[in-house]
C-alpha cells in the first residue's frame, strides 16, 4: 500500500492545485485554489484559453466580476473531476471588510449556482481576521459554507470554532518557515521534523480542541513543505496537499499510522477558552509569527489577485 492510500484511511486527502487537468491520478476527495494558484495555472498554455473565454464572454463588466466569474469556471471545472467540494477564495483585499467580504462570498456561491452547482459543494474561502470570521459567522447562517484561510494561531482557530464555520486550513508550512527563519544557524532540522514541527504542533493543539470540546468545525491541514509535515498529521480531518507532494506520497511504501486521535483528544485535560473581539486582537498580537504570517499572506495573495486582474485586461 502506498502512503497516499494509507493517508485516505485516516484523514480526507484534498488537492491543493487550480492545475485541475493533475487531479484525475490522485482522486483527492476535495480540493482548494487560492489567488496564487489560478495565476500560476493561467499562465500555462493549457489553460490561456479558459482565461480569454472567460474574459471574452463578459467584456464590460466590472473587474471584480470577471475575476469571480473566472475563479468559478476553474471551480467547475474542478468540481467535474472530483466527486466532494472545491474551496474558492475572496479577494483578500477585502481582508478587513465584513460586509463586502460577505456580499463576495454570497455571489460566488450564486455563480455556481447559475452553473448548476449545489451549494453545498462549494467552500467560500476567507481570511481569518476578525472581520472575515465575522462574514463567515454570517454566511454559515445563511447556509452558505466557509473554509477560514491564512489561520496560524489558536486565537484564529477559537474564534473560527466559535463562529461555528464548516472548516479551517492552519498553514503547516508557513508556520515552520517562520520558527526556522526565526532560530536561523540554531535551527536543528532533525529536531524539529515530525511531531516537533511547529506547525504540526500547532494543528495538532487546535484539533485536539476542537475534538476535546465537541467543536463540529472541520481541521484541515494546509501548506505544507515536506511529507514528514503530512504523515506526522495522519488522523487530521483533511490536509491539502500540493501535487507535487501527493506524487511523492503516492511513490512511497513507507509505513503509516494515524497520528491524530479524537477519541484520545476527548480524554484529555483541557481548559475552555473563548475570545471578543478585544480578546481575539490581543492574543494573535501576542503572536509575532501569527501576526506576520498572516499580514504577508494577505498582502501576497492581494498582490497575486492584482496580477491575475492585469492578465484578464491583457487577454
Amino acid at each position: 500500500m502506498t502512503q497516499l492510500d494509507a493517508l485516505k484511511q485516516f484523514t480526507t486527502v484534498v488537492a491543493d492545485t487550480g492545475d485541475f487537468k493533475q487531479l484525475g491520478q490522485f482522486k483527492p476527495q476535495d480540493a482548494t485554489t487560492n489567488p496564487s494558484l489560478i495565476l500560476k495555472a493561467v499562465q500555462k498554455a493549457d489553460y490561456q484559453p479558459l482565461l480569454k473565454d472567460t474574459v471574452g464572454r463578459f467584456k464590460g463588466r466590472a473587474l471584480d466580476e470577471i475575476m469571480d466569474r473566472l475563479l468559478v469556471r476553474f471551480g467547475c471545472e474542478i468540481l467535474s473531476i472530483i466527486p466532494g467540494r472545491v474551496s474558492t477564495e475572496v479577494d483578500a483585499r477585502l481582508s478587513f471588510d465584513a460586509s463586502a467580504t460577505y456580499t463576495r462570498g454570497e455571489r460566488i456561491v450564486e455563480l455556481y449556482q447559475a452553473e448548476g452547482i449545489h451549494i453545498d459543494r462549494v467552500l467560500i474561502k476567507v481570511a481569518a481576521t476578525w472581520e472575515g470570521i465575522q462574514a463567515a459567522e454570517k454566511l454559515e447562517q445563511r447556509g452558505i459554507h466557509t473554509n477560514l484561510t491564512l489561520l496560524f494561531s489558536f486565537a484564529q482557530a477559537v474564534a473560527c470554532g466559535q463562529a461555528k464555520v464548516q472548516l479551517i486550513s492552519p498553514f503547516v508550512g508557513r508556520i515552520y518557515d517562520w520558527y526556522k527563519k526565526s532560530a536561523g544557524a540554531s535551527w536543528d532540522e532533525a529536531t524539529m521534523a515530525g511531531a516537533n514541527d511547529p506547525g504540526v504542533k500547532s494543528v495538532r493543539e487546535i484539533y485536539n480542541h476542537y475534538k476535546h470540546f465537541g467543536i463540529a468545525t472541520e481541521v484541515m491541514g494546509a501548506s505544507f513543505r515536506n511529507v514528514g509535515q503530512i504523515t506526522a498529521l495522519a488522523g487530521c480531518d483533511l490536509l491539502t496537499i500540493s501535487p507535487e507532494l501527493l506524487a511523492q506520497l503516492a511513490a512511497s511504501e513507507a509505513p503509516l499510522s494515524r497520528a491524530l486521535d479524537a477519541k484520545a483528544a476527548a480524554a484529555l485535560d483541557l481548559p475552555a477558552v473563548h475570545y471578543d473581539e478585544a480578546g481575539f486582537r490581543y492574543a494573535l498580537n501576542e503572536d509575532a509569527m501569527a501576526t506576520e504570517k498572516l499580514a504577508e499572506g494577505i498582502r501576497a495573495f492581494a498582490a497575486d489577485a492584482v496580477k491575475l486582474e492585469q492578465l484578464m485586461q491583457a487577454a
